[in-house]
């Protein structure tokens, strides 16, 4: 999954947390370093970083309501 091309732009993902939980969390990717993912959680409101392996699935936020 290549997810360069969302760099600055807002995801919305679900992915796999160090304790194997599936969590969703809505992004602003920041950038992206080798299997890392960089971001602001908007959901918790601070910077995260993500291991791309555990991303599950990612899509863009557009306009619409993301709940």
């Amino acid at each position: 999954m290549s997810l360069y091309k969302y760099i600055g732009r807002t995801l919305c993902m679900i992915y796999i947390d160090g304790k194997g939980n599936i969590s969703r969390r809505r992004v602003i990717v920041k950038r992206i370093g080798g299997q890392f993912l960089y971001a602001y959680c908007l959901d918790r409101r601070a910077p995260r970083t993500f291991r791309m392996e555990n991303i599950l699935f990612a899509m863009p936020v557009t306009n619409r309501h993301v709940g």
